[in-house]
């Protein structure tokens, strides 16, 4: 027994998380809803797990690594994420109409009688960017509020850098400010080490979340809307695709990319949460040698914002609705669903059941049924899975994006030193 679990701390993290994701389809197919039940609560466990983890892990990690930077920087850094996430969100939407224009999923299909569903209210854009400024910080760290929590960390960090580093400050004010970067630093370190600590437990996790969403979805389900899933997946591809081209142009080298993105991109599709990997999605980067500045900051925004797989869904479930009510989708519905479901894949972030309020408020505004949007919650749980996993791959990708795009702007700069 003892030889087995050193082996199993041994192997690779991935090998273990893949074996679990096998193992999590056939018992859930096998076991049924039985087995997932007794299985539940290590499930449940990892999410908690992870949970516990993500407000120290965003607010140390980013006030530290605002600590490493200058402002300008963090200025030029800041635009550049925010830039990326908008563009690649529309992108998204583009590649999921044009796959699901190419393969018509829904073809065919027709709406039962007194089918509905409830949708949960969408706060809208305004509500959320004004949630980006907590009323209270005790609040914000215990929901956790992700936007408020990069708000705080963010000022507090900018103060912090201004003690240590702020011209004409007095000595006792640097000095306390040396103090408080070291305790602050120190706590980093301590998370990083607990984080290790509950990586060791994510292929169990997986295991068990992926048994629980087999078992209730069951075979069935999958059959009878198989195109739909297909179809999506087959988008998400595409946009993978995209994502490689953008960085192979960019020099990000894709073998190590990968390598190192693969434990939260598989974990992700198993949990179904960017909130949840994000401090594995944090672990990568830092393995990646990305600057904790950047990634500090763009990875929790990232999973609070960038949805480009769930802009894919938006645009797919849209195509799936028009086909199964027989209402064609003109050219400027196409514009309109673009232009509306990039602005609420960032409006609808954070709130339970994001996936259907993005789909159900884009319906409601180009004037699709919004009764289609009850055969799409049968099969949530299964795109779900494939939208987050591309959700943490390009917050992922951003992040490489940009650290490429600094360094090379630090080479420039340093050759123009040495040649004036």
């Amino acid at each position: 027994m003892k030889t087995l679990f050193r082996g199993y701390l041994e192997s690779s993290l991935i090998l273990r998380v893949t074996i679990a994701l096998v193992l999590g389809v056939a018992v859930g197919l096998i076991g049924g809803e039985t087995v997932a039940a007794w299985l539940a609560p290590f499930g449940d466990l990892l999410l908690r797990l992870l949970q516990f983890l993500i407000v120290p892990i965003v607010l140390f990690t980013l006030i530290v690594g605002i600590n490493q930077a200058d402002l300008g920087r963090m200025g030029r850094i800041g635009g550049k994420v925010f830039v990326y996430y908008v563009a690649t969100s529309a992108m998204a939407i583009v590649v999921g109409l044009a796959v699901a224009s190419l393969f018509s999923p829904g073809s065919g299909m027709n709406l039962g009688d007194g089918t509905s569903v409830e949708v949960p209210d969408n706060p809208g854009l305004v509500s959320v960017l004004l949630s980006i400024v907590p009323d209270n910080i005790v609040a914000a760290l215990a929901e956790p509020n992700l936007l408020g929590i990069i708000f705080t960390a963010f000022v507090f960090g900018i103060a912090l850098l201004k003690m240590r580093h702020g011209k004409g400050q007095r000595a006792l004010d640097n000095g306390l400010g040396e103090k408080l970067y070291e305790v602050i630093e120190a706590l980093n370190a301590v998370t990083m080490k607990v984080m290790a600590g509950v990586l060791q437990y994510v292929p169990i996790g997986v295991f068990a979340i992926v048994t629980g969403t087999v078992a209730r979805q069951g075979m069935d389900t999958i059959l009878s809307l198989g195109s739909m899933v297909i179809v999506l997946y087959v988008a998400l591809a595409v946009h993978l695709f995209l994502y490689c081209v953008l960085m192979t142009t960019f020099g990000v080298r894709l073998k190590a990319f990968f390598r190192d993105a693969r434990t939260p991109m598989a974990t992700a599709f198993a949990t179904q949460s960017s909130t949840g990997t994000l401090p594995l999605t944090l672990n990568a980067a830092q393995r990646l040698g990305i600057s904790q500045s950047l990634y500090g900051f763009s990875l929790p925004l990232g999973a609070t914002i960038n949805m480009d797989g769930a802009a894919i869904r938006i645009a797919i479930s849209a195509v799936f609705a028009a086909n199964v009510a027989g209402i064609p989708l003109d050219f400027m519905t196409m514009v309109e669903i673009v232009l509306i479901g990039t602005l609420t894949s960032i409006g609808t972030a954070g709130v339970p059941g994001a996936g259907i309020v993005m789909i159900a408020t884009v319906f409601a505004q180009v004037g699709l049924p919004i009764e289609t949007v009850a055969l799409l919650t049968s099969i949530d749980a299964l795109v779900g899975m494939g939208c987050t996993a591309l959700n943490v791959t390009g917050d992922l990708t951003g992040t490489a994006i940009i650290a490429r795009s600094e360094d090379k702007r630090a080479d420039a700069q340093h050759t123009e030193a040495t040649t004036a």
